[in-house]
């Protein structure tokens, strides 16, 4: 399966795109680099730049139609970044809309709560977001990882990177699954 893996060019927490990656890869399936601009995202450990990784394709010249499924890495910039994007933002909700599953961690469910996709589902992420998520009509709960397919797809959530180990196992299970 081709996987998609958004980020703006800065702000991606390093560790939540590495191992959700490795995870990919190991499983055999094609991790994806897809941001807002061509050339190199820029990482960070917390608030220190850590290492650059190439992007594969940029949004606004790819597609959901392109991929199984998206993970969406947080990092308190990334997903602020992303949800000012309007292509960054259809991109995501173009999963959605065709039932492929999604994968978000920490901070990155700002980008679905920007895209409208989360009002009706159960989730989790850094419990900062709590009440934003709320006020777009989800369910916030305070768990390792959470699976909800009550929508259009599944969504599995996370909330920092302690949990990186649930996320990434289930997260491959539930695209599994979702791959048929």
């Amino acid at each position: 399966m081709r996987i998609a893996f958004l980020t703006a060019p800065e702000g991606v927490e390093q560790v939540e795109l590495t191992e959700p990656w490795k995870a990919a890869k190991d499983a055999g399936h094609e991790p994806v680099l897809v941001s807002t601009q061509s050339g190199k995202i820029q990482g960070f450990d917390h608030l220190d730049k850590a290492d650059t990784f190439s992007v594969d394709e940029v949004v606004g010249e790819t597609s959901a139609d392109a991929f199984g499924g998206l993970v969406l890495p947080g990092g308190v910039a990334n997903p602020d970044f992303l949800r000012t994007d309007e292509k960054a933002v259809a991109f995501v909700k173009d999963f959605f809309t065709q039932g492929r599953p999604v994968a978000a961690i920490c901070h990155a469910p700002w980008t679905l709560v920007e895209a409208d996709v989360v009002r009706g589902r159960t989730l989790t992420s850094w419990p900062s977001l709590r009440t934003d998520l709320r006020n777009a009509g989800a369910t916030w709960v305070d768990e390792q990882v959470k699976v909800c397919d009550g929508g259009s797809n599944v969504l599995v959530t996370s909330r920092k990177p302690d949990d990186l180990e649930a996320f990434c196992a289930t997260y491959l299970a539930e695209f599994a699954k979702a791959a048929g």
